[in-house]
């Protein structure tokens, strides 16, 4: 028996389901919240139940066509999936009109990186005032632990374990890990965490603060570090996941340990953390061509 026929108000039960049952994280929900929209923006009148596998191919291939990639497109069929299966199992719905469908694929790209000489251009800045040194604490946090944005901005003091020069890191689907912490990146925290009560205001225990006391949005951790880098005159556009993706790689170069750079991001499998194989190999490739006396091109 369907309960409601209509598609917003299941859209919304189903993003409720999301945040309060499965507990995924604000930006997750956020993701799916905007898959949810489309479908509903390319169904128009069309109730939910009345769409079929017809209907779903249509609006991936109007999206593809409108630019959308392999990889956003197999991301919004997994939430579409995921919201019929939902109806199925609390709304009564009988089918399943993206079972079995497939995106179409793109091109792997590799994540871009940035070298270990402009990470170090962009963490060298002088933290002279509360907010500077807050970001400072952070960037380095990022680089020195390869961090998601949703962990860092989830974390707490009590985190923090600086005689162990660790972190515990709250990650997807409620699992949590212990990851060491640099020199630099602890020293940089040790600093804010002396600054850190100037801002903060009662009732919020974020370990990273905004101007107003409260919890740092995702958004402000993204404009500060996108501006920090242009400051320091990086040309790359730096995103939170690039110093993550950068973390992981130097880290790969310099080991060679696939399975504990797997545990230090957090990875559930080790397929994904193996992306970064190929950024290394990438890296090898340029030193040989570069250095080898048998890759030199004869002019």
């Amino acid at each position: 028996m369907i309960s409601s026929n209509n598609p917003t108000s299941l859209v919304e039960a189903y993003i409720s389901h999301l945040t309060n049952e499965r507990r995924l994280s604000p930006l997750t929900c956020e993701s799916y919240t905007r898959d949810m929209a489309a479908l509903l923006k390319l169904a128009a009148e069309t109730p939910l139940y009345q769409l079929k596998i017809h209907h779903i191919r249509r609006f991936v291939a109007q999206l593809h066509s409108k630019g959308l990639s392999g990889r956003s497109l197999a991301r919004m069929l997994s939430a579409w999936r995921g919201l019929y299966n939902y109806l199925a199992r609390d709304h009564g719905y009988t089918h399943n009109p993206c079972a079995g469908l497939r995106a179409p694929k793109s091109t792997k790209s590799l994540p871009h990186v940035l070298s270990p000489d402009e990470a170090a251009k962009l963490l060298e800045f002088k933290a002279n005032d509360l907010i500077t040194s807050r970001d400072r604490a952070m960037f380095e946090l990022f680089y020195s632990s390869g961090l998601r944005l949703t962990e860092l901005i989830s974390l707490t003091p009590e985190d923090l374990n600086f005689a162990e020069s660790t972190i515990r890191i709250h990650g997807k689907g409620d699992k949590t890990r212990i990851v060491p912490i640099g020199s630099k990146a602890l020293q940089a925290l040790k600093e804010w965490m002396k600054q850190r009560s100037a801002l903060l205001k009662l009732g919020e225990n974020a370990l990273f603060l905004s101007r107003s006391g409260k919890c740092i949005s995702s958004r402000s951790v993204s404009q500060r570090l996108k501006m920090r880098a242009l400051q320091q005159g990086i040309s790359l556009n730096v995103h939170p996941h690039v110093l993550r993706h950068s973390f992981a790689s130097h880290l790969l170069q310099s080991s060679a340990d696939l399975r504990a750079v797997q545990e230090m991001l957090g990875h559930a499998n080790i397929s994904t953390t193996q992306i970064y194989t190929h950024l290394d190999f990438q890296h090898l490739a340029k030193v040989y061509d570069a250095t080898h006396p048998r890759a030199k091109k004869k002019g």
